[in-house]
């Protein structure tokens, strides 16, 4: 076998986040007989939706620091050092004052993430691992060819590329249903440039979360200003172009996400992740499945033993449930921005103190470590997950930034920003003459039916159907399959399907399943036919398809340990083949 036709060639398809730890693995794994080709549709390498103006403005920030990052080439602190003075002065940083806690503007972090990029370009090109960028190429379409053993892939609906295997770090993506032929009606916040509006009246954000909290810092600067009074507190002054201009959220329960605390050390450790042997061994117990119970008394009451005790005893006897009804307890309890004030006031001690609040730590922990098993969930545990703990966890592992949080709180004090409690049941009308109607139950069991001229849905990046898999050669060919879930009890699947035939479908054998959204992947994240076979050559990182088997990536630590276990695959193919080829190499004979 000739040089040429044993090199391996390998595409990441999209140069953002994802695909700069991808690149990382590739780089440090030292295969000088892979040749890599990095897709992106963008011109800047690294940054990707969050971090590029594509996701950000000046005024938003990171929900990370420094020392949540994982590894790259220079830590975020030693990139700063570098920096011209003009470039610190425009984000206001002083390298001199900055610490590992600290959280920089995101378009700043962008900068840093593509800078890693680079180097680790020079580092592959020292080792001598060819590797080829191509900007400006959107991925159209793949097209696996198992008898040839590759995958083809078209880049702008012409170009055609063939390689061994591809890792899909596609990023996010957020449909537009109503956007562009509905006046002021916005599918999203993003790119945020577009809410760069004068509004002289009340606008309607629905959601509460993080991209919520992006929309309405946006909106508040276009439409007044944000002065900081003598004793350090925010305040906010309307335009006075806008003196009608309000905020006002439609939140799921009501309730805002909490606020950043002090966390001591990288947030999550590999460490915490159950080991195969552990899954396998607990599955092996339970007819296939992984309980949520299991993983809730693993990940998070036996850590929470040492790490707060008192809290521990108070919890130890506990399900799930109860656990959550208690934490939501104060969040219903109590009107949203009251809370807000007390938490904020908590995670500001939090950080001069310098002392973590445990049991949210480590619920964000236990996110992530349940995040690569959800696949082995039995559909009633994942329908318990979703409808039982993501509320909280979705609530609590947001990490607000203080300076978002100051001006949310400047503005609800000026009374331009408010929140409305919306149930499941709420509906959005997109009107023909701009905005949205919005019609909901409250809390007196009243309808309540509010147009706004403006409307801007910030519920995050959803997670999305198979259907919605851009690559339909992949649908059309069955190489990829839907995820679902096998319900445990027949007689539980059958009354779900009873109540919604749209979630629930049963199998040849009998067995009901639940359809969760995106692909099914395995613990490799290589993409599974409709056979249920796992393909060697399509590896998916792109979350907006992964949702229902990775029910909550978690930003840059999901894109290190999912790139670190594709590495791991890829390696592990690549010595079988190696094993393949030496055991059917005959030597010669005199």
């Amino acid at each position: 076998m000739n040089e040429e036709k044993a090199r391996k060639r390998i595409a990441i398809l999209g140069a953002g986040p994802s695909g700069l730890f991808m690149y990382k693995r590739l780089v440090e794994a030292n295969r000088s007989d892979w040749e890599i080709d990095i897709f992106d549709k963008n011109s800047q390498l690294g940054a990707g939706m969050p971090y590029s103006q594509e996701g950000a403005n000046e005024e938003h920030v990171t929900n990370v620091s420094s020392n949540e990052v994982p590894d790259l080439v220079t830590s975020l602190e030693e990139w700063l050092q570098t920096l011209p003075q003009a470039m610190l002065d425009r984000y206001g940083i002083d390298p001199q004052k900055f610490t590992e806690y600290k959280v920089v503007p995101r378009l700043l972090f962008g900068n840093y993430l593509a800078a890693q990029f680079d180097l680790l370009l020079e580092q592959a090109n020292k080792l001598g691992i060819s590797t080829r960028v191509h900007f400006s190429s959107a991925i159209t379409d793949i097209t696996d060819q198992p008898d040839h053993q590759q995958v083809v892939v078209t880049v702008n609906g012409r170009d055609v590329f063939a390689f061994d295997q591809v890792i899909l770090c596609t990023g996010h993506h957020w449909p537009k249903k109503h956007e562009g032929t509905v006046r002021n009606y916005f599918d999203s916040p993003y790119p945020p440039a577009k809410l760069i509006l004068p509004l002289n009246h009340t606008v309607a954000i629905r959601g509460s979360s993080l991209t919520a909290i992006d929309a309405i810092r946006t909106l508040a600067r276009n439409n007044g200003t944000f002065i900081t009074q003598p004793d350090g507190k925010l305040s906010f002054q309307a335009d006075t172009s806008s003196p009608d201009f309000k905020l006002v959220i439609h939140s799921r329960g009501g309730f805002l996400p909490t606020i950043r605390f002090h966390l001591e050390e990288s947030l999550l450790s590999k460490d915490a992740l159950l080991t195969t042997e552990e899954i396998a061994a607990e599955r092996a117990r339970n007819d296939g499945f992984l309980p949520l119970d299991y993983v809730f008394e693993k990940n998070f009451k036996e850590v929470l033993r040492s790490k707060d005790p008192g809290l521990y005893e108070q919890i130890k006897a506990m399900r799930l449930e109860e656990f959550v009804d208690m934490m939501m307890d104060p969040r219903e309890r109590l009107e949203a921005f009251e809370l807000f004030k007390i938490e904020y006031r908590e995670a500001q001690q939090s950080i001069q103190r310098q002392e973590s609040i445990s049991w949210k730590e480590l619920l964000a922990e236990l996110s992530y470590t349940m995040n690569y098993p959800a696949k082995y969930f039995s559909a009633e545990d994942m329908l318990r997950l979703q409808k039982v703990l993501m509320p909280l966890i979705a609530i609590v592992i947001a990490f607000v930034p203080q300076r978002s949080a100051q001006e949310l709180l400047a503005l609800h004090q000026a009374d331009r920003l408010s929140i409305i409690s919306v149930g499941s049941d709420s509906e959005v009308e997109p009107e023909k003459n701009g905005g949205a109607t919005v019609r909901y139950t409250s809390e007196d069991n009243q309808l309540q039916v509010m147009y706004y001229q403006t409307f801007v849905d910030c519920i995050g990046q959803p997670h999305l159907p198979f259907e919605d898999f851009p690559f339909k050669s992949l649908i059309d060919a069955r190489s990829v399959s839907p995820a679902r879930l096998r319900f445990r009890s027949a007689q539980e699947g059958e009354m779900e399907r009873i109540a919604d035939t749209n979630r629930v479908e049963q199998g040849l054998t009998g067995d009901f399943y639940l359809k969760v959204p995106g692909l099914a992947i395995n613990d490799h994240f290589q993409v599974v036919d409709a056979n249920q076979v796992a393909n060697p050559r399509i590896y998916m990182m792109a979350v907006p398809y992964m949702g229902g088997y990775n029910p909550d990536y978690s930003g840059l630590d999901f894109c290190d340990t999912a790139s670190e276990r594709i590495l791991n695959r890829l390696l592990e193919l690549q010595d079988c083949a190696e094993l393949m080829d030496h055991k059917f190499d005959i030597p010669e004979t005199t």
